[in-house]
């Protein structure tokens, strides 16, 4: 018997979410796509994962590309079987030499053949023939800005890739709305936002006191975008770097999960910044988990591409805090306009912002942290936010 069994039958539909965990296997993409394939089964679809690039894979502890996926495998594989999705994956490594886990070849082409349709999550999928002939397929943007500018300067790689799929969305939120400054041509960007499986982040945990906290690469390099002849920076070094002074103008604990060179760790600590571990805290699904529910609240920045242009653009990271409890500080990207601010979830500018928002989350912390959990249950609740991207994409 074919491995997809009968169970499209009493389904809505085969759906394969495509997506990066086994190319980058650290606890917080794991979260992101294991939030989608969740969200899609409780709303009774047949939710398959596969992973088909071209690419190398991201080792960890080689801290480099490498064609062998089979350490990556063994990470991610017993998460996925963890949540009832053991039978349901597939990584097949595109390239000379790579290998086909989880399903074999055929199985996989079986399950290309069968589905109704496929989210490109993160867009990292490159598409083949066998993709093309799925009825129907949807990109959703994780990241917006590059892909909106490179259009508009006409990039034919990118129009390409884009043009494949037929139902665009964006977590960019106010694209295409006179809200935002980025070019909004040739494709309809329809808003969402990053779906989380609330019952993941039930907290029971007490909260370290003072501790603000936030899981981040400390630098970024190859992506900054140049646009009517400004650069725009994907990094967070110069966006902490603004905000050095804050340990001191607050008794909270202030920490980074991060890995800074020698200098900015000095710079940081010389201020009063404490830093974690990010490989403690990434590695395994749990630690990190177990990190964001024991923080006070989270404090943090967000790159010059989703701020300056007002994308509306918010963090799946925040969107986790926001569901374990614990109230967000973040960077001003234009989300209020779509998600309640003030109480539980606090945009800032600039430095007297954060030090408002910490003194109001210290006033009554209790209502904060249950504020946070209502909005992440109203807004970020995987069923509802899966229902809506799926009833405008007509599944």
């Amino acid at each position: 018997m074919s491995p997809m069994g009968d169970v499209r039958s009493s389904s809505r539909g085969r759906i394969i979410v495509f997506g990066i965990m086994f190319w980058y296997p650290l606890a917080g993409v794991t979260y992101q796509f294991l939030h989608y394939l969740l969200g899609l089964r409780a709303l009774g679809y047949d939710v398959w994962y596969v992973e088909d690039s071209a690419r190398w894979v991201y080792d960890p502890d080689l801290n480099d590309l490498t064609p062998d996926a089979s350490s990556n495998v063994r990470t991610v594989a017993p998460v996925l079987d963890r949540f009832g999705f053991g039978d349901r994956w597939v990584f097949r490594g595109a390239y000379e030499g790579g290998r086909c886990y989880g399903l074999d070849e055929a199985q996989l082409s079986d399950l290309y053949r069968t589905a109704d349709a496929f989210l490109n999550v993160t867009g990292a999928q490159e598409l083949r023939d066998d993709h093309l002939r799925i009825p129907r397929r949807i990109y959703v943007q994780s990241d917006p800005f590059a892909d909106q500018v490179k259009v508009a300067i006409g990039d034919a790689g990118t129009i390409e890739t884009l043009d494949a799929h037929d139902t665009h969305f964006t977590f960019g939120e106010s694209i295409g709305t006179p809200l935002c400054d980025l070019p909004a041509i040739r494709y309809t960007w329809l808003p969402t936002r990053q779906p989380v499986a609330i019952e993941l982040w039930a907290n029971d945990r007490q909260p370290d006191p003072g501790r603000y906290t936030t899981i981040a690469t400390w630098q970024n390099t190859g992506k900054d975008v140049i646009w009517n002849g400004v650069r725009y920076q994907w990094t967070k070094d110069t966006e902490f770097r603004r905000f050095l002074e804050l340990p001191e103008l607050r008794p909270a604990a202030f920490e980074l999960a991060s890995d800074p060179p020698p200098d900015d760790r000095l710079a940081l600590q010389s201020h009063g910044w404490h830093l974690a571990d990010p490989a403690r805290v990434s590695t395994r699904l749990d630690d990190y988990r177990k990190y964001i529910q024991g923080s006070r609240a989270e404090f943090t920045v967000s790159k010059e591409q989703v701020v300056k242009p007002r994308t509306g653009w918010f963090s799946d990271r925040s969107a986790s805090y926001l569901a374990a409890g614990r109230p967000v500080v973040t960077h001003d990207t234009g989300f209020g306009a779509h998600l309640p601010t003030g109480l539980g979830l606090f945009a800032f500018s600039t430095m007297a912002d954060i030090l408002d928002a910490v003194d109001q989350i210290e006033s009554d912390y209790a209502q904060n942290s249950a504020a946070a959990r209502e909005i992440a249950a109203e807004y970020f609740g995987a069923e509802k936010v899966l229902s809506s991207l799926m009833q405008r994409a007509g599944l």
